[in-house]
């Protein structure tokens, strides 16, 4: 069976990391990338056994690449501090690494808004690549939506993780409105115009957002914010 390397990069997370990390104690090894907490997230990953470095934040790409680079195994698992890996992912894990039959697989995810579960507007199952062999892998260094790229072999995991996105309307609004200044489009008045209200009609309507009633309307609609905040940056 292949050895595990769990990688988590983090900077203040005080909230969040220990269930992370409770979550990774299966693996061989837990390697936590801190980029200047100024909280006690470094101390209570030192305190359930993970190898804890600190170095500057080189953006979120070129981050994670340098975390799963300090792993001791070839075979990792990319874990931010506000995700979580389900018992029946880590068995599906287990028996993936007895013997690997590609060098990446993509895991669904589910995400949490404000404490809800929400598996429309597209959210669903929003397939990652985090489970891979990092001789055959690396992350886009990318200013925001980094993304593996797998030299071989990709496979897909049933079992999905939990990704606590949002608390609140307000942290959500915070997060979008930063990414969209890093994703930013330049100005373009046309795309302003017409595809924030593209981008709402896909989510509530052909992805099924309104099954989500209040929730979905939403969701829908910051989504459709960010959007527009993209093209007039």
């Amino acid at each position: 069976m292949h050895k595990l390397s769990v990688v988590i990069i983090t900077k203040n997370e005080e909230k969040h990391i220990a269930d992370a990390l409770l979550s990774a104690v299966f693996a061989d090894e837990v390697v936590v990338l801190d980029s200047g907490s100024k909280d006690t997230t470094c101390k209570i990953a030192e305190k359930t056994g993970a190898k804890v470095y600190q170095e500057e934040w080189r953006g979120f790409g070129a981050q994670k690449n340098r975390a799963v680079e300090l792993a001791s195994n070839d075979w990792v698992f990319v874990l931010d501090a506000d995700e979580r890996i389900t018992s029946e992912l880590q068995y599906e894990i287990e028996q993936i690494l007895k013997s690997p039959d590609a060098e990446g697989y993509f895991i669904p995810r589910i995400n949490y808004f404000w404490g809800k579960a929400i598996k429309t507007c597209g959210l669903y199952p929003d397939y990652t690549i985090r489970l891979f062999n990092r001789s055959k892998g690396r992350f886009t260094e990318v200013a925001v939506h980094e993304a593996v790229q797998i030299g071989g072999k990709v496979g897909y995991i049933k079992s999905p993780m939990i990704h606590l996105a949002y608390e609140n309307i307000s942290q959500f609004i915070e997060k979008q409105n930063r990414y969209s200044t890093l994703h930013a489009k330049g100005v373009n008045r046309l795309k302003a115009l017409f595809n924030p209200s593209w981008t709402f009609f896909r989510l509530f309507v052909l992805k099924r957002g309104f099954l989500d009633g209040w929730d979905g309307f939403i969701i829908s609609r910051l989504y459709a914010q960010y959007t527009f905040w993209k093209y007039v940056k």
